[in-house]
């Protein structure tokens, strides 16, 4: 981390960075690394209105917003960048217009890192769009210049082609902060927070699964 100049992560939606990548996010401020973190919708089109549900299709707009504003100040997250896309709708962007969006963030910021989705790994469309955006940005950059890209890849039927995550963080010490981060995101993780309190079996392992290890994939463009 020492080497790092700044940490650019995108995602679609509030509480993607949650699950997977949070812990990461907050070892990266805590070193002193810049982070941004760009997303993009507010996840307003999403099935879950909370459990039991307190949302409505009408609030869930805002209740989103001040989640994921939530998340970045228990993270301790200055640089949240909410670009307003319409959620469920970014495959429908014209070509490259993701692209040139995701090249201005990189000439602004010069990150040595970016964390996104892995495309054609990630499931929902918007993920998969994000990905290619942020996958097309960088390679269209002189190779010297090129951050690396560390991507977030959990399409199960697939999953096996990609082989072992090679960038696997320890994120012990955070374990409490990132089941805030996720407990932010009330409106979309309240059955995930009943398993990670669970004294069962499948608690232990939902434990296991989110709050030790955070994985990556690594992205060779050449």
């Amino acid at each position: 981390m020492e080497n790092e100049r700044h940490v650019l992560v995108v995602f679609p939606h509030p509480d993607d960075e949650a699950f997977g990548v949070s812990g990461t996010i907050m070892k990266y401020i805590d070193a002193g690394v810049p982070v941004t973190y760009a997303c993009l919708t507010f996840g307003d089109m999403g099935r879950s209105l909370g459990y039991p549900p307190f949302a409505t299709r009408e609030s869930l707009h805002d209740i989103r917003k001040q989640e994921v504003e939530k998340s970045a100040e228990i993270m301790g997250l200055t640089d949240l960048r909410l670009l307003g896309y319409r959620d469920k709708t970014l495959e429908f962007e014209p070509p490259g217009h993701l692209t040139s969006v995701m090249k201005d963030l990189i000439d602004e910021l010069d990150p040595t890192t970016i964390i996104s989705f892995y495309p054609e790994y990630s499931v929902h469309p918007d993920h998969e769009a994000t990905a290619e955006a942020v996958v097309d940005a960088v390679t269209e950059m002189n190779p010297e210049e090129r951050p690396k890209l560390h991507l977030v890849a959990f399409d199960k039927n697939t999953l096996e082609d990609l082989g072992e995550p090679d960038i696997i963080n320890d994120i012990t010490g955070y374990e409490d902060r990132k089941e805030q981060v996720m407990a932010a995101h009330i409106s979309q993780t309240g059955p995930l927070l009943k398993r990670l309190a669970a004294e069962t079996v499948d608690g232990e392992e939902t434990r296991e699964a989110y709050l030790k290890l955070e994985q990556f994939y690594s992205y060779d463009i050449n």
